[in-house]
């Protein structure tokens, strides 16, 4: 599969094998009145196609390939589907996280439950009363003490219960405000980090999930299929290879006389056989540096043979009647 893959991608070595072949055939046709043209600013070129290779960043198994060879595509449609089971659960723990980190930052934010707080405030209640009563007992006790009817050390003992029975009311009134109060400004915030990162975990396990998906991220034509269902296919390993309309364009050479004339943006059209009309294109590209057919010598009786690449796109509506490989000849005007 792997040689097939090498087979089936285009090589500069074998673009350029093709290019000098025509560059030698232009060359040597040159001096007998253009490069096979056969009328005035009409010279031969070939189609080619700039080809979307469409990977996925995760490894697995094939588990759907769903296109095949010459079908077309419209942009999100579905390409191929990648085995996820890990991926999958991966998504689960990161969401049950979540979950988890969500609810601590409520429970800091409501402070004690609601049970806690009500077993706080009948303790308060029960220590005010208990302190009611001491308070009366003590008011009893210094009436009969300056009357002479009790011992001293009784008085100083009721005394101690008043206060004792003060005190604590204090303390669970303090306890009472503390649980209604959230959690400390650290810990909430500490918490509100925790589930930040639990968001951006469950995030990336979502997105390690959706690249077991593929989508098109271009409409054009399947030109091939790389894997089949069932086999392994490494991480950024191609599946598809895609050929949307606007990537097709034609190639073609001019004289050194000529390329002077031509402008970017300039329109053109692109004659073919079985073609009903002529295809309009647009000159998309002139290259800065000649070619040749080696040996040159630069001089005025060798400058002929100097011929320039230049490149046209057609309009992606009419992209469709042209082929990669495709012989044409390009008219300037």
């Amino acid at each position: 599969m792997k040689r097939e893959l090498q087979d089936r991608r285009p090589t500069r070595s074998r673009i350029g094998l093709f290019g000098a072949m025509f560059v030698a055939l232009c060359a040597a046709t040159l001096t007998l009145g253009g490069c096979s043209r056969t009328a005035r600013d009409v010279y031969q070129g070939y189609v080619e196609g700039e080809y979307v290779y469409v990977a996925s960043s995760q490894a697995g198994q094939l588990s759907r390939l769903a296109v095949v060879r010459g079908q077309s595509v419209a942009a999100g449609d579905l390409l191929f589907t990648l085995e996820a089971q890990s991926e999958s659960d991966a998504v689960n723990q990161a969401q049950h996280q979540l979950d988890a980190a969500q609810a601590q930052h409520a429970d800091l934010l409501l402070g004690r439950r609601r049970p806690e707080v009500a077993v706080t405030a009948a303790q308060l209640e029960q220590a005010r009363a208990e302190a009611s009563r001491a308070a009366a007992a003590l008011a009893r006790d210094e009436t009969q003490f300056r009357a002479g009817g009790i011992p001293h050390s009784q008085l100083d003992d009721s005394r101690a219960t008043a206060r004792s029975s003060a005190a604590k009311v204090r303390e669970l009134e303090s306890q009472l405000e503390v649980a209604r109060l959230p959690g400390r400004q650290q810990q909430i915030l500490a918490q509100q980090a925790q589930v930040q990162a639990a968001q951006a975990a469950l995030a990336q396990a979502q997105w390690r999930l959706d690249q077991k998906n593929m989508h098109a991220p271009h409409g054009g034509l399947v030109s091939d299929t790389l894997y089949r269902s069932g086999e392994w296919v490494p991480a950024g390993s191609p599946v598809v290879r895609l050929l949307p309309p606007e990537n097709v364009k034609v190639r073609f050479f001019v004289p050194e006389t000529a390329v002077g004339a031509l402008k970017l943006g300039s329109t053109l059209h692109i004659r073919c056989d079985g073609c009903a009309a002529d295809v309009p294109a647009t000159l998309s590209f002139v290259s800065d540096q000649a070619e040749y057919t080696p040996p040159v010598i630069y001089s005025n009786e060798t400058r002929a043979k100097l011929v320039f690449l230049v490149e046209a796109r057609p309009r992606p509506a009419d992209a469709l009647t042209l082929h990669p490989g495709q012989p044409v000849q390009v008219l300037l005007r």
